[in-house]
């Protein structure tokens, strides 16, 4: 796989919890520069980098519910649609693991598809089920309910509980339907942990070590 093909399958990440504008605008350099699929922010961020990569390819990513998805489903709904009128054209949604754990399956369904619902099929959504908390059983429940839903991607993790693993992408695309894609995300730091997600299914990659990854891959 060439630079700028697994480029265009990255989404270009900064979360921190005290990442300022010149931050922001350096990432959506550094996403213009090299192709990457998006800049993904925090929802106080998007306007900023909505601005910065307009006429470009290259999209804007914003996380709802972050990072515990444990946020009632109107806050949630509420600032997805704040974060896509700012110019969001992907959100990345934490889906709510106590419910999930509690048996609680229609409400956490009811919880992807308010969002869903909210934003219109116009934007790309992505859920986060985080994994790594989850056990084997958990996480098929979680992806059909992902699913049925109506999101786009499934997403294994926030990075904060837990990295990605191989045997978690393996799994879910073994159980999803063919349309519902897989983004791996969570300490995902060289071009060879990219690919080996990509080989076993992932069609889309989190990381904040992009820019290591494209240079790395060039200097070859």
């Amino acid at each position: 796989m060439e630079s700028c093909d697994l480029a265009r399958l990255i989404d270009h990440t900064n979360l921190r919890p005290d990442a300022t504008a010149a931050d922001v605008r350096t990432l959506c350099a550094e996403a213009r520069e090299h192709g990457f699929a998006t800049a993904c922010v925090n929802p106080i961020w998007v306007a900023t980098a909505a601005a910065e990569l307009k006429g470009t390819d290259v999209g804007v990513c914003a996380v709802v519910g972050f990072p515990t998805g444990a946020h009632t489903t109107p806050i949630k709904v509420a600032e997805a649609i704040q974060c896509v009128r700012s110019g969001a054209t992907e959100i990345d949604m934490v889906a709510n693991h106590g419910w999930l754990k509690e048996g609680r399956d229609e409400d956490y369904k009811l919880d992807i598809a308010a969002v869903r619902a909210a934003i219109g099929s116009g934007v790309i959504l992505k859920v986060i089920i985080e994994a790594s908390l989850l056990t084997e059983a958990q996480i098929i429940r979680a992806a059909a309910l992902v699913a049925a839903a109506g999101a786009d991607l499934v997403k294994t993790s926030t990075g904060i509980y837990g990295q990605a693993r191989l045997e978690d992408v393996i799994l879910l695309r073994r159980i999803l339907p063919p349309h519902v894609k897989i983004k791996a995300a969570g300490g995902i730091r060289t071009a060879e942990q990219a690919r080996t997600l990509i080989d076993v299914g992932a069609e889309r990659i989190g990381t904040s070590s992009s820019v290591e990854i494209a240079v790395g891959i060039q200097g070859r």
